[in-house]
């Protein structure tokens, strides 16, 4: 297998970060792994990498500790994979955090909408640019090169949820981001697409899940069950592969249908 094309995944040292990223290695993508908090890779992800990679694999993949809140973290990620690929084709902006607490909208404080905004829509914002110039650099040096930018935001993003009001602004902000890269982009053939997940079995919704498990057998969604970070995976995997090629700037929902208005 060649593994020529390179794929960015933040937030995905778990979830549905991680779950894009080995489903790009599965693709015959070398990935970057990215985490704030995570200084290294645990043996178990190491060992489906190699697994997935088979001889060479520690070539294969890169792995950065970096906040993409902070311009500094950006701009030394950045370098890492100039340094150790000397491309990107796909960028995946999947970071992203929950208040620290869930409070009521007229009790949140402004350090808790300052920290919320700038993981999920400063960071994700600023990373983007710098990619997506760095891609149409690429453009004219590279043959065969088509990127491609997905956004992965939420149903919040046009749910009102009172008690996590700052993180459904951060989403309701990246759907716009989607739009607006999306337009300025077009004229270089870069597209950008994002991917609306519902709930989904991850660690963020471990500490709802009682709640959520109510919910679908009330049939808050139409197909009733959980989403799993694979579904995600797959939606990514559509794109990557050209199987929405007249498009950019729209939202794929992977929700069971919670998006749908019904009587």
């Amino acid at each position: 297998m060649e593994y020529t094309k390179v794929a960015l995944v933040t937030g995905s040292t778990s979830g549905i970060g991680k779950a894009i990223a080995l489903e790009l290695a599965k693709l015959s993508y070398r990935v970057i792994i990215n985490g704030a908090s995570t200084k290294e890779l645990s043996d178990k992800y190491r060992k489906i990498l190699e697994h997935l990679y088979n001889e060479n694999f520690s070539a294969k993949y890169l792995y950065v500790q970096a906040d993409i809140s902070k311009r500094s973290d950006r701009e030394v990620m950045l370098t890492k994979i100039k340094q150790a690929f000397g491309r990107i084709d796909i960028l995946v902006n999947n970071a992203g955090i929950p208040p620290t607490e869930r409070k009521d909208l007229l009790e949140a404080s402004e350090e808790s909408f300052e920290r919320v905004m700038k993981v999920n829509l400063q960071g994700p914002y600023f990373l983007t640019r710098d990619i997506a110039k760095w891609m149409i650099k690429l453009k004219k040096n590279l043959n065969q090169y088509n990127p491609i930018i997905i956004n992965i935001s939420s149903i919040s993003s046009f749910t009102s949820s009172p008690n996590r009001g700052e993180y459904c602004i951060s989403k309701a902000g990246m759907t716009m981001m989607t739009k607006l890269y999306a337009d300025r982009l077009a004229e270089y053939e870069i597209p950008v697409y994002e991917i609306q997940p519902g709930i989904i079995k991850t660690r963020m919704t471990k500490v709802v899940e009682e709640k959520y498990n109510k919910l679908f057998e009330q049939g808050i969604t139409p197909i009733k069950r959980w989403g799993l970070p694979e579904d995600v995976a797959k939606a990514v995997k559509a794109i990557v592969l050209g199987y929405i090629p007249y498009s950019t700037g729209d939202i794929i929902h992977i929700d069971g249908g919670f998006h749908l208005k019904r009587l």
